[in-house]
């Protein structure tokens, strides 16, 4: 290969159902939400990431939204297809050069995936150019960027809460003892949001404007010691039909997460007691890791610790915990061989 090797591009991936970040020569250079705008007429792709962001929950009739994956995996095989390869042309170092290079990727995946869901990632990958497809399951790729050393014979546990699926993994010796992998994530808390203003407050509001107050006063316990303050949200009234405000405090989104959190927590109490003793007792020195942007809701490392009555950390940057763990493994390709699923 040694002579061609300057026409390769090596590239990580973290496909996710909420965001798609891409890791090139070591820095993270896409990162951005995945949803595809298309015309319904000509069926062509209009924008995608931010731009169709920004369209969601505001189109006409000629224009569909549309979000590729669904709870980790691909469900539009042709848009998610199209996303990958826009995603990957703007990626600065890769439009300067006059012809497409071939690419080296390595792709994460959720651990509870399918044979054919796996098919379809890396059909997607190739389809793009890509040369050499490596497929690595996004508990491994979390840990590895949080910066535990999964080689070693010590048990870690690693939750990973993303916008599609959360996945609970016990990493030893490189390879998931046992995992759990429940759909029960981001998305399903801005829909419980939606719910909850329904119901509570006859207000009708859209995606966006859930997942707005899911990152300004979302909350997983009622009582926090650093509350965040409240907020207006304005929808549509379904009483009147007139546009209306209201005003929303921390505590009444804790109420309305409340149920999907007690999921995410009976899983994990699930893997733990699936988990070998001494791995068990490893656990029980190290504590859980916690990754994804579904961490980052405030107070539910700290009912998680009430719960399992370990210590719990948040990785310092949990939204680029596993595409960094995807851009190490891509690095060292050699060492993690056995990680990845060829």
């Amino acid at each position: 290969m040694g002579f061609f090797d300057f026409l390769t591009e090596d590239i990580a991936i973290d496909l996710g159902t909420a965001n798609t970040l891409i890791i090139h020569n070591g820095k993270v250079v896409v990162d951005s939400p995945s949803i595809v705008a298309r015309d319904r007429i000509t069926g062509k792709i209009i924008a995608v990431g931010k731009e169709a962001a920004m369209m969601q929950g505001k189109t006409h009739e000629n224009i569909k939204t549309i979000r590729p994956l669904k709870d980790g995996v691909i469900a539009d095989f042709d848009a998610s297809e199209k996303m990958i390869s826009m995603f990957i042309k703007e990626i600065p170092a890769l439009k300067k050069k006059l012809f497409t290079p071939a690419l080296r990727m390595v792709i994460c995946i959720p651990s509870g995936i399918t044979e054919v869901e796996m098919r379809a990632v890396k059909d997607s990958a190739e389809r793009v150019n890509g040369k050499e497809v490596y497929l690595i399951h996004e508990p491994m790729a979390a840990a590895i960027g949080i910066g535990v050393d999964i080689m070693q014979p010590k048990g870690n546990m690693i939750v990973d809460i993303g916008g599609g699926t959360t996945e609970i993994a016990v990493i030893a010796l490189g390879g998931i003892v046992c995992d759990r992998s429940v759909k029960i994530a981001g998305d399903v808390f801005t829909n419980d949001i939606v719910y909850y203003m329904r119901t509570q407050h006859n207000l009708y509001v859209g995606e966006r404007t859930a997942e707005k107050i899911k990152i300004q006063i979302g909350a997983a316990t009622e009582d926090l010691e650093m509350p965040p303050e409240e907020m207006n949200v304005q929808g549509r009234d379904l009483l009147s039909g007139k546009p209306k405000e209201v005003r929303l405090g921390y505590r009444e989104i804790a109420k309305a997460l409340d149920k999907s959190i007690l999921r995410v927590e009976d899983a994990v109490m699930e893997t733990l007691s699936q988990t070998p003793p001494e791995l068990a007792a490893d656990i029980y020195n190290t504590g859980i890791y916690l990754a994804g942007g579904g961490s980052m809701l405030r107070g539910l490392d700290k009912r998680l610790s009430q719960k399992t009555d370990l210590p719990v950390y948040i990785a310092e940057d949990p939204l680029r915990a596993v595409v960094r763990g995807t851009g190490l493994t891509l690095k060292n390709i050699e060492r993690y061989k056995s990680v990845l699923a060829k």
